[in-house]
């Protein structure tokens, strides 16, 4: 269970969750992502309505829905436990309830059915944020390219290690993404350089760059990686998803086992035409697709490797394999 969290708002973690989920989805992996954000943009960005729902993580939250009776799957295959405006009433619901950190995991405790669950967190450190910390077994942290975003990083690690020393001893730092980089300002390479320095192998070697894709995906209700799966955006995370699955042992699941029906509903999420304005098409390979690899955007040990196929290695200080 990964949970993907920065306390600040905008770095792209809904857009890291969605997409990543996705692909690890369309690779034929069983995936649930938790919307735990009361805004509910994971929901919207999978094609959920939350007006339409009857229950939701609320309600799994409050212990008067099952997960199966909250989980909505959606066309890319994977399951999404949607988030209504209810949520925000939450942590003010779970202030005064014993053990009020563990709600969630106790909720999710019957995941045992997917192989990758991940849990898009609230810009914010409340109580929401904790459950995911309590409840997750790998944090995935985004990080904007811009200055406030090393703040934010050293304010989420530190909660992260008080609640891993008082509340989730098994929980550890899967890897940092860097998001929303653009090649043509020193500060975005400034930035990227300052979090390879000081995490190393922890950053991905894939760079998500700021793309157009990306932002507008959600308002067509799909992923940016099946509304227009050339982008460079697109492009960006399926490196990152493919990272990801290489450091948690994820093979790619043969064609043969796939869920015949799941890459029916995908394929028609692909292909289909949005409002007469020809997204989801594929297109032609666009230029400039190795900003998504800025490899004169800073080093790191690794970065080489990862390149040419080398195996990876363990790190001794996470036991993550990097």
């Amino acid at each position: 269970m990964i949970c993907v969290a920065n306390q600040k708002g905008g770095v792209g973690k809904t857009t890291t969750c969605v997409n990543v989920a996705t692909v690890l989805s369309l690779a034929g992996h069983r995936v649930a992502v938790v919307d735990l954000d009361p805004q509910g943009n994971a929901s919207t960005g999978l094609g959920i309505d939350h007006r339409s729902l009857d229950c939701s993580v609320y309600d799994l939250l409050a212990g008067e829905a099952s997960l199966a009776e909250v989980a909505v799957t959606t066309p890319a295959g994977l399951d999404c436990l949607p988030a209504t405006p209810d949520l925000s009433g939450a942590e003010v619901e779970l202030v005064d309830t014993p053990a009020r950190e563990f709600k969630l995991a106790e909720a999710l405790g019957e995941a045992s059915p997917y192989d990758v669950v991940l849990v898009d967190c609230p810009p914010s450190l409340g109580l929401l944020t904790i459950n995911a910390l309590v409840a997750a077994t790998d944090l995935l942290i985004p990080v904007q390219c811009e200055y406030y975003a090393l703040e934010a990083v050293a304010r989420l690690l530190d909660n992260a290690d008080r609640a891993r020393r008082s509340l989730n001893p098994t929980l550890r730092v899967a890897g940092f993404v860097l998001t929303m980089f653009d090649r043509r300002t020193r500060l975005a390479v400034q930035v990227a350089d300052e979090v390879r320095r000081h995490f190393g192998d922890l950053v991905f070697d894939a760079v998500v760059p700021r793309s157009v894709r990306l932002s507008e995906a959600p308002s067509f209700g799909q992923p940016a990686v099946t509304l227009d799966p050339t982008a460079r955006g697109s492009v960006a995370y399926r490196a990152v998803a493919a990272e990801l699955a290489a450091r948690f042992g994820l093979s790619e699941v043969p064609a043969q086992e796939r869920d015949r029906e799941q890459y029916r509903r995908a394929s028609i999420a692909v292909g289909t035409q949005v409002a007469g304005r020809g997204y989801g098409v594929i297109a032609p390979e666009p230029e400039g697709i190795d900003d998504a690899w800025p490899r004169d955007a800073g080093s790191a040990p690794g970065r080489d490797r990862a390149m040419t196929g080398q195996p990876r290695t363990a790190s001794p200080a996470t036991g993550t394999t990097t």
